[in-house]
């Protein structure tokens, strides 16, 4: 059993998603970083960087944070959605670091001062929406001759970015503009697993489609 500490952010959305498809029993315990449960020194145990999300296996009663090592922790303990191949494994890896490092942290700046905090900083907007471009052009190249990141299967590494592409349009990004992303991104968004994980949390926001 896992017990889930998490919100409904594309970091929050990784791991919901990555149990539905794996079908894992889990717990979901809401941490509204609305409201700064984030800051509660019950989650901070668990999280001592008081981000979302974190988890505790029962199992065997270890707790991780951060997104990016939560996966790949469930994939090493479910032997899915990681290659074995080493060729394949490691661009999974690649590619996951890909999101860690650039996709998340500039794509979430572009969130900031293109949604929420707009015309304070035209610097800052071009300067992250500039980014945000580069990447999905980067991502974009890699699909035209791949069917998934990693080259090889669905994997860790597409469940890592769909999120963050599943903003594009708090992102102001048209996804039409990069075809080879805007047809991996609907046939992510028709899984089953992947519009289960997006309700959880339960929202009323809809997966926005290209």
């Amino acid at each position: 059993m896992i017990d889930l500490y998490s919100w409904g952010t594309p970091n929050g959305r990784k791991i919901t998603i990555m149990l539905e498809e794996l079908g894992i029993e889990y717990n979901m315990h809401p941490i509204n970083i609305m409201k700064d449960d984030q800051f509660k020194p019950e989650f901070l145990k668990i999280s001592p960087n008081n981000k979302i999300p974190a988890i505790v296996d029962s199992d065997n009663g270890l707790t991780l944070f951060e997104s990016g090592a939560i996966m790949m922790y469930l994939a090493e303990k479910t032997g899915k959605f990681m290659p074995t191949e080493t060729k394949a494994r490691w661009a999974t890896i690649e590619w996951l670091m890909f999101q860690m490092g650039g996709v998340g942290p500039m794509m979430g700046q572009a969130h900031h001062f293109v949604k929420y905090n707009p015309d304070k900083s035209e610097y800052a907007s071009a300067r992250y929406l500039l980014e945000t471009k580069r990447l999905y052009k980067v991502i974009d190249e890699r699909l035209a001759d791949n069917k998934w990141l990693n080259g090889d299967s669905y994997s860790i590494a597409d469940m890592a970015v769909w999120p963050w592409a599943a903003r594009h349009d708090w992102q102001t990004v048209d996804l039409n503009d990069y075809p080879s992303v805007a047809k991996w991104y609907t046939n992510i968004a028709s899984r089953p697993a992947t519009q289960a994980g997006w309700n959880v949390p339960e929202t009323e926001q809809k997966i926005p489609m290209p």
